[in-house]
């Protein structure tokens, strides 16, 4: 294998690339000229960046540098890919996301957008973004590997280093002996020279153990990451794999005469035309039954959650909405994603060419599937009420986002029902629709939303602590609806205790609970932020809480 040098022609890159080979073989860096010189300047920027920082506007300067350093290659090939401009448009809106929000699902949708960038750009021909991630991944690790038998190869051999080391040393044994001895002579009769010797040890000391500080062994390994994420970043090799094997994948299913059905067992004395239309219509009868008793099993849930739950809900006192939510929602889920499951596995195959019954299996299925539609829409609702009554949290906003999910991937199971989509296909679509959502997460300012929501709606119960747990740009948002707290029935925080999980809190006793931890965060953030971890909305947050903009801040 050869590498694919950055700044390098198109000649250079149509010969590198590799040949097919069914063995792994590990890959021979040669490094040219340029990135000789990027690389050590790559690991400074990385350190400078990165070293016992936390992340912000580094990860997206960091990302945009990367991403330059990969348009700078001219990979013409990627360019003509929808999904290598999809996932740089990820890299772009993420890098704005980073800079702005700072949040996790921005840092995720940061890094992943970009190995799936650097997958594009080894195989442009690839269509799943899993695989461009593990390619991406892969390439990276193949330059890890490889990195340092090639930086070996440009240091001297141990024999011709060891003897320039005794030849120099032997050089100045004497010098540095007759030195000693004079600066000895000095030290001892002249007591100004002695004070000026003692002022230079004293300050090179201090620059000595800066530099051991430096020196770390944390430090050295961080180093020993930037180096290995600056080489993959400047370095690209070949990695076709993934994508010979997703070429095997077809758009369709295409009929096949060397079997028919899952569980067909040949027999010998049955000929076999006749022995696989038995079979067929065997499987065909299973999943008609299959169909017919889910169909009507499914009903008659609906039935019961519509004339429940869509109009007029209202929880009886008592009622454990959280169980009810909790249980009943990931226990659905999983019903739904159990459905699909059998759609798939009845559709994969020949049944799909079943003639004499495919229009009573498709309208079998597709009415399924409306039915796992109004099941989701179902679980949808029980999420609703638990928000409205309860308050907004990470998962139920995750919960909202992965109902969509699932109803979009009901939309791609009726493609495969009457359009013989195979299953690649669908992992295509859903696979992009997942990226369209993590990008949608990663973008959204989700705790400020979820502080004023709880803070605003008038809940009976309110968990403080949760909110006092947000990162410090949601504090704002605190304090300017702090009063709240004043008419709040019930505030409650986690005390940690294990026999119970919660404790009330009176609202002078919270008021006080967020002075402190506004005082905190202030302090923090005078003491540790950077330009290297800063982001805008932590900034804004500093400058509302510090200029008084908020009349409430200094109660």
């Amino acid at each position: 294998m050869s590498v694919l040098p950055l700044f390098s022609t198109e000649a250079a890159l149509r010969t590198a690339a590799p040949a097919a080979s069914s063995t792994w073989r590990p890959v021979r860096l040669a490094l040219t000229t340029t990135q000789k010189w990027l690389l050590p300047l790559g690991v400074v920027l990385f350190d400078v960046l990165f070293w016992q920082q936390g992340m912000g506007l580094n990860l997206a300067l960091y990302t945009l540098l990367a991403t330059l350093a990969l348009l700078a290659s001219w990979p013409h090939a990627a360019w003509r890919s929808g999904y290598f401009q999809l996932t740089l448009a990820g890299v772009l809106l993420s890098c704005g996301a980073m800079g702005w929000y700072g949040s996790f699902t921005a840092a995720l949708a940061c890094s992943g957008s970009l190995l799936m960038l650097w997958g594009y750009a080894n195989q442009p021909h690839l269509k799943l973004l899993i695989l461009a991630l593990l390619t991406g991944f892969g390439a990276a690790v193949e330059v890890i590997v490889a990195l340092p038998p090639a930086l070996a190869r440009r240091l001297p051999s141990r024999e011709t280093k060891a003897g320039r080391v005794l030849w120099y040393a032997r050089l100045l044994l004497v010098p540095v002996l007759v030195l000693g001895v004079f600066h000895m002579l000095f030290v001892v009769a002249n007591p100004h020279y002695s004070a000026v010797v003692d002022t230079v040890w004293q300050q090179l000391s201090l620059w000595l153990s800066r530099w051991l500080e430096l020196l770390s062994f944390g430090h050295l390994l961080f180093w020993g990451l930037a180096l290995a994420v600056t080489a993959t970043v400047l370095l690209r090799v070949p990695l076709p794999g993934l994508a010979q094997w997703e070429a095997r994948f077809g758009e369709v299913v295409l009929r096949r005469r060397d079997w028919v059905a899952s569980f067909a067992v040949r027999h010998p004395d049955f000929s076999s035309r006749s022995f696989r239309l038995a079979d067929l219509r065997k499987e065909y009868l299973a999943a008609v039954a299959v169909f017919g008793l889910v169909n009507l099993l499914l009903l008659a849930v609906n039935a019961i959650d519509i004339s429940w739950l869509w109009f007029g809900f209202e929880p009886e006192p008592g009622f454990n909405l959280a169980q009810f939510v909790h249980e009943g929602t990931y226990v659905l889920i999983f019903s739904i994603l159990l459905a699909m499951g059998i759609v798939l596995w009845f559709f994969r195959r020949n049944l799909n060419f079943y003639r004499p019954g495919l229009p009573a299996l498709r309208w079998g299925a597709t009415v399924w599937v409306l039915q796992n539609a109004v099941l989701a829409v179902s679980v949808g609702l029980r999420n609703y009420y638990y928000i409205s009554h309860m308050g907004l949290a990470y998962k139920r906003i995750g919960v909202c986002f992965f109902l969509l999910l699932t109803l979009f991937g009901l939309m791609t199971i009726l493609l495969k029902i009457w359009q013989r989509r195979s299953a690649f296909s669908l992992v295509r679509l859903n696979s992009v629709a997942a990226y369209v959502v993590l990008l949608s997460l990663a973008l959204g300012n989700w705790e400020s939303w979820i502080a004023r929501y709880n803070l605003t709606t008038g809940f009976a119960q309110i968990d403080y602590g949760f909110l006092l747990d947000m990162p410090g740009r949601v504090l704002p948002e605190l304090v300017r609806h702090r009063a709240t707290l004043n008419r709040t029935p019930h505030i409650v925080r986690a005390n940690g205790n294990f026999y119970t999980l919660y404790e009330e809190v009176k609202p002078a006793e919270a008021q006080l609970l967020l002075d402190a931890r506004v005082a905190e965060w202030r302090r923090t953030y005078e003491a540790e932020a950077s330009w290297q971890d800063w982001t805008y909305a932590d900034w804004a947050a500093y400058q509302q809480l510090t200029t008084g903009s908020n009349a409430a801040v200094a109660h």
